[in-house]
């Protein structure tokens, strides 16, 4: 696989980083990391122009984000009658909205670049709690300068070692989203134990 994609960077180049990256932003299953490493060593080989490299990689992340946001948000309202049917569900999507107007700026600048895998699914959570549009635009190209200048620099830097490098952010990337949703899960598990006692104790005093 690691071959293949490096013959489709050296002959698509470009138009092929743009896509890639489009697609990824929208939780495709595509190796865009790798593409863009790929992409920064052939730059630093003279076949591909670094500066095109990195705009197409950004452009594309950038418009994949924004298309993600705004498809959660035009589906927004039917989920949002669908979450407050149920007390439940109302209470949860209270949750996260809360959570959006507290964390929701850093949330998306880590989610674009230190926990990559996590981004796509940031954009929708972020369309369908309508979070401020302009504030995720912002954040959201912050943090893909990020992750476009991390691995086209990576892959400008160490062109002869581009499938180790791949391979340890590959695992890297993967322990920090493990590392993120099992402290999610800890905190949820703490607020419902918390939540259980309560209600046993109000059991107790009736």
């Amino acid at each position: 696989m690691n071959e293949l994609i490096l013959a489709l960077a050296a002959d698509y180049g470009v138009p092929l980083l743009f896509v890639v990256t489009f697609l990824s932003c929208l939780a495709l299953p595509v190796p865009s990391s790798l593409l863009m490493l790929a992409s920064g060593g052939f730059a630093a080989a003279g076949d591909l122009s670094l500066p095109m490299v990195a705009l197409a990689a950004f452009s594309g992340a950038v418009i994949g984000d924004n298309l993600g946001y705004w498809i959660a948000r035009a589906l927004s309202e039917p989920v949002q009658r669908w979450l407050s049917a149920n007390p439940k569900r109302a209470a949860l999507r209270q949750k996260a909205e809360a959570f959006m107007d507290k964390w929701g700026g850093s949330s998306i600048f880590f989610s674009c670049w230190l926990v990559a895998p996590l981004g796509p699914h940031v954009n929708y959570v972020s369309g369908l709690s309508r979070f401020s549009w302009p504030r995720f635009a912002l954040w959201g190209a912050a943090g893909e300068v990020v992750w476009v200048s991390v691995y086209v620099g990576l892959g400008y830097v160490f062109a002869d070692n581009i499938t180790a490098i791949a391979s340890l952010l590959g695992n890297l990337s993967g322990f920090l989203v493990g590392g993120v949703l099992a402290t999610g899960l800890g905190i949820w598990l703490v607020h419902a134990s918390k939540a259980r006692d309560k209600k046993s104790r109000r059991r107790r005093q009736t």
